[in-house]
């Protein structure tokens, strides 16, 4: 059936998608950065879909420390398919140390290296390591090269605002997201359930 030009004008779809050469198995890199929020809760989200693939996932939380966020506790609701390693001691104005801070991260950095090697995990999220490379908590070169080395069909999660541009270049995929309007500007505290 021939489509009229009046509705061939209003059709606003995309058509032009060009389908990619042959399906080739490879363990991305994904960063989810920039100043707006949903970085972590991007990085859920595709954990979720992963596990719905039968995939097991483990994170490494480098600075959220003892916060109890919703998403952590719907983890456990998945027992060993999904593991959480909350290791950061808090927020960066509420530590208030630099060297401890240096001290935390390494230690957060050596569970991360511990579950990229391991072969129980088919998905890592490092969620705020991007943060961790931006604070000089840890040099960007060092991540780089660990990713790099990385076994070739394990995925990688990476979050955190300031993403350094070794790490942007090394990725597979890179999404920044933008704040456009938040409810803090008009005094609105985080709300749990959709905040943490």
């Amino acid at each position: 059936m021939k489509q009229t030009r009046a509705a061939v004008k209003k059709d606003k779809a995309p058509r032009g998608h060009k389908i990619s050469g042959e399906y080739k198995k490879k363990g991305l890199i994904l960063v989810n950065t920039g100043d707006g929020k949903g970085k972590s809760t991007a990085a859920f989200g595709t954990a979720l879909r992963a596990i719905g693939r039968g995939y097991k996932v483990a994170m490494v939380q480098f600075i959220k420390g003892k916060w109890k966020t919703g998403e952590v506790e719907a983890a456990k609701l998945f027992g060993d398919k999904f593991k959480v390693f909350t290791i950061g001691d808090g927020f960066t104005w509420d530590t208030q140390n630099f060297e401890q801070d240096v001290k935390t991260a390494r230690k957060a950095w050596a569970k991360c290296l511990e579950i990229l090697r391991d072969t129980e995990h088919q998905v890592v999220i490092f969620d705020e390591l991007n943060y961790v490379m931006k604070y000089n908590f840890l040099p960007a070169s060092e991540i780089a090269a660990a990713l790099k080395a990385k076994p070739p069909l394990k995925h990688v999660i990476l979050t955190g605002g300031g993403a350094p541009a070794e790490i942007v270049d090394l990725a597979d995929l890179v999404t920044e997201m933008k704040c456009i309007k938040h409810p803090y500007q008009k005094g609105i505290k985080a709300q749990p359930g959709i905040e943490y």
